[in-house]
């Protein structure tokens, strides 16, 4: 209401109580169009700064970019930061104590390629990234190329897609034909029920990886547009506005119902293709309540006078999913840790008593792969704990004849190395409030 439509109204209505009524909603009505005003100076005023984040961002990739792909970390690079080209001094977010884990972990088993990559999932700052080949040919950084089939890792998206979109629990039944691994266009296109037919959970079938019953999942809840949907959400398709040059990953899907569709659904297909960046970024929005922030590498840039002309920054991706979808993706992600396919492997930290208060939660992969040739490995998962403390995880390792190591304990050993030293804190501390 304008203050010309009061006036006409206080002739109108020459009472008292009405007057004062009008007057006070004009006066509200001005406030009202005041905080309107107002709230859209402030989100042009974020738009803005979220715009020139992303710009510098984008320069510092450019000067990073090379070096890191050849794995070297300058400690000094020319970059133009707002029009104006200086040399600056680069402090990165690594946690070097994390950094020589991994890169001990990956020469200390020798896959023929490895890398890992471990990232705080609430603020998307790097804490290593580490790459390994046994006889060097490739000369890059593993952790940043985005060749890899996404194989059941991408299962995490139709999960994602089945219980946010198609309202999905972990405890629907799917009835599937076939074994567990393979994907058999007979068995998975056959709705019919006979006595070879075994149900499970979506629970059990994710942390056992039965293709079969993805494939299923999909064609009786999903649309080819769900799953392009949630991919894209998952950052597949796209971009990732990084400080420095990972690849992007690629996920195809038909436009119609059938074997294809299937295929991508339980990854069990070359086409779909992710990084170990992007492994951890999915991984990291389903502890974050369904959250996803884009990772960065640089924490600070100084200049010669060693003033801070660039402080890195959260950048929030927004929600891919919304928290209650993301609470149940960790359901299934937690069971693959505690009885499903990485179950062995992360046993030295679920039976630990030090980390009780620990809840984590993945999902492997495995696909025969091009680039590089030789059968790929995945574990990406998340680690969090009672002090809200989120970490996630991507490693990955490619094998030509023989396996050296599984990526899952790769994964686990990381998350105890991140929180062993807060375990041991907490335990001194109670020793201390016995006194």
């Amino acid at each position: 209401m304008s203050i010309s439509d009061s006036v006409k109204y206080m002739k109108i209505f020459n009472r008292p109580k009405t007057l004062i009524m009008l007057t006070i909603s004009a006066a509200v009505g001005v406030l009202y169009l005041g905080s309107l005003v107002f709230e859209d100076h402030e989100q042009n005023k974020v738009q803005r700064q979220i715009q020139n984040r992303l710009e510098q961002r984008l320069q510092i990739s450019k000067a990073l970019g090379e070096p890191l792909r050849k794995n070297t970390w300058p400690t000094e690079v020319k970059i133009d930061l707002n029009d104006d080209t200086e040399v600056l001094k680069v402090n990165y977010t690594i946690d070097q104590r994390l950094q020589n884990e991994a890169e001990k972990l990956l020469k200390q088993y020798r896959p023929d390629y490895g890398a890992v990559v471990m990232m705080d999932a609430r603020t998307g700052k790097i804490l290593s990234l580490a790459s390994f080949e046994r006889n060097p040919a490739l000369h890059t950084n593993l952790a940043l190329r985005g060749t890899y089939p996404a194989a059941s890792v991408f299962k995490i998206v139709t999960s994602a897609a089945a219980i946010d979109k198609a309202g999905v629990t972990p405890a629907h039944t799917i009835n599937f034909n076939g074994g567990n691994y393979t994907l058999y266009r007979k068995n998975v296109m056959s709705d019919r029920i006979n006595r070879w037919t075994r149900k499970i959970t979506l629970r059990d079938a994710f942390a056992r990886s039965i293709n079969t019953a993805f494939g299923r999942l999909s064609l009786e809840n999903l649309d080819p547009a769900d799953l392009m949907n949630y991919a894209n959400r998952f950052m597949f398709n796209q971009e990732i506005p990084t400080d420095f040059n990972v690849d992007m990953g690629l996920a195809v899907v038909p436009h119609e119902k059938g074997y294809e569709m299937t295929q991508v659904a339980s990854g069990f297909n070359r086409l779909t293709r992710m990084s170990p960046i992007q492994g951890a970024m999915i991984a990291g929005a389903i502890v974050n309540q369904g959250k996803m922030v884009i990772p960065y590498i640089v924490d600070s840039l100084k200049n010669a006078d060693g003033e801070i002309v660039y402080q890195g920054e959260t950048v929030d991706r927004g929600q891919v999913v919304n928290p209650e979808s993301a609470a149940q993706l960790q359901e299934l992600m937690a069971q693959t840790v505690h009885s499903g396919t990485s179950r062995r492997s992360f046993r030295p930290l679920t039976r630990d008593r030090r980390f009780q208060e620990i809840e984590v939660g993945g999902k492997t992969g495995h696909l025969t792969g091009d680039n590089p040739k030789g059968r790929v490995d995945w574990f990406v998962g998340y680690a969090s704990d009672d002090e809200d403390r989120k970490i996630a995880v991507a490693a990955i390792t490619v094998n030509k004849e023989f396996w050296t190591v599984k990526s899952a304990h790769l994964a686990q050993t990381m998350f105890i190395k991140y929180f062993e030293p807060l375990a041991k804190s907490k335990v001194a501390a109670r020793e201390r409030s016995r006194y």
